[in-house]
């Protein structure tokens, strides 16, 4: 049995046979008789090698992804500077994602057939991350996904290198527990993510005595608050927990503020928001209030500050960085890892060697855990302080392993299904 399980609808499924049938990189029968399976296109014969870069650089999640680009770039521009990976230098092709994740599955279809780049990073909702998947298993590719996501789900082809659900959302709650929240308000981007993650709030919810007094949604990239941020007033909960994504975030704190609602009065936790939306939104909409992820900008380390260092010398001192950015930036250390393990850029030689694969990240040192393709983490609660940073509250007991379908949560059984 694979250690992927397969969750694929019926329209996934005809996406991958679509896929099959118009790959321009040829097809084969594999040896068991099975169907047919993309072959590489990938030149190694010269002193480069394509590697593929695909981020919103226009759009709703522009706010985010355009930094995410940068880092990627700086990876690159550092390991080329090292003598590049089993000594070729990376070539990038890059492409635009446009916030829509039907982009995102078309560029990643030409990034794998027509650029025939090795690997290709990026990403960031996982509506764009669930466009791509199929694209990826059809060509047998790999995908390097960096943002934290709603887990359940892992695939031979992705290598998540941003936080699962144990990793990020699970200690949140036990966070906002431990604080004396017994009650949430939900609100959330309507689609995959938000969704997900929202459905085992509640289950972790009712296990826990949290009430859940409201649940709100809005479309990627919505800007009028007003009626969900009166909803979330006259609920009275505890807390809010937001998984609002892209620069809706910035006209729901500016609307939470005009309400009168603040971080002593009623804290917002939220899990996508990190130091580049800061500035976005307003240090003076969102100062106070709660965040969770795995890395920040302030972490004390000689990794970190070369890293904050470095990104601030090629785009500027005013630049900061955040978890997504460095979890990009190292996941293209790991791969480079992975490929010099294996002694190879061959697909199926990555994946062999990925088992095992450490890089001593700006978050601290990271692993690959071979069998689900993520990597421990650290979870950090946080405050976002009045210089638009944020500072570590709480810190879990070191990396937390990765736990996709949340397998060691008697409360969570049932949601993978």
């Amino acid at each position: 049995m694979s250690r992927f399980p397969a969750r694929r609808s019926a329209a996934t499924a005809a996406v991958l046979v679509l896929g099959l049938a118009l790959s321009a990189c040829g097809s084969r029968v594999d040896d068991a008789g099975g169907g047919a399976t993309a072959e590489s296109c990938v030149d190694t014969s010269g002193d480069s090698v394509k590697i593929g870069f695909l981020n919103s650089r226009s759009g709703t999640m522009a706010i985010s992804e355009n930094t995410v680009f940068n880092s990627l770039e700086l990876a690159a521009t550092q390991i080329n500077a090292a003598g590049g990976v089993l000594g070729k230098q990376l070539e990038i092709v890059a492409e635009d994602g446009a916030s829509e994740p039907t982009v995102f599955a078309e560029k990643a279809d030409k990034l794998i057939r027509d650029d025939c780049v090795a690997a290709v990073f990026g990403g960031w909702t996982s509506s764009s991350r669930k466009a791509m998947l199929p694209v990826f298993e059809s060509n047998d590719a790999l995908l390097f996904y960096p943002v934290q996501y709603e887990g359940l789900e892992s695939s031979e082809n992705i290598f998540y290198t941003g936080a699962t659900t144990n990793q990020q959302i699970i200690p949140a709650l036990d966070y906002l527990k431990e604080s004396g929240v017994t009650s949430l308000f939900l609100v959330g981007s309507d689609y995959v993510f938000p969704q997900t993650a929202n459905k085992i709030i509640k289950a972790y919810a009712e296990a826990n005595g949290i009430e859940v007094k409201g649940e709100e949604y809005a479309p990627l990239g919505h800007t009028d608050f007003a009626t969900i941020v009166a909803k979330v007033r006259d609920a009275g909960a505890a807390a809010v927990f937001n998984t609002l994504n892209g620069d809706s975030n910035v006209a729901f704190f500016k609307e939470y503020k005009n309400l009168g609602l603040t971080a002593e009065t009623m804290p917002v936790l939220s899990v996508s928001i990190a130091e580049e939306e800061v500035g976005g939104i307003g240090v003076d909409n969102i100062v106070g209030q709660p965040v969770a992820w795995n890395y920040y900008q302030t972490i004390a380390s000689p990794a970190n500050e070369k890293f904050v260092a470095d990104f601030k010398a090629a785009y500027g001192a005013e630049k900061v960085t955040s978890d997504p950015m460095e979890a990009a930036y190292t996941s293209l250390y790991l791969w480079k890892g992975m490929v010099e393990k294996a002694g190879s850029f061959a697909v199926p030689d990555v994946q062999a060697a990925a088992d095992g694969v450490s890089f001593e990240a700006p978050e601290g040192t990271v692993t690959v855990n071979g069998e689900n393709h993520h990597i421990a983490k650290t979870a950090l609660i946080g405050k976002i302080g009045a210089d638009g940073l944020i500072y570590t509250e709480w810190s879990s007991d070191g990396p937390i392993e990765p736990d996709p379908y949340l397998k060691s949560y008697p409360w969570a059984s049932g949601l993978a299904g």
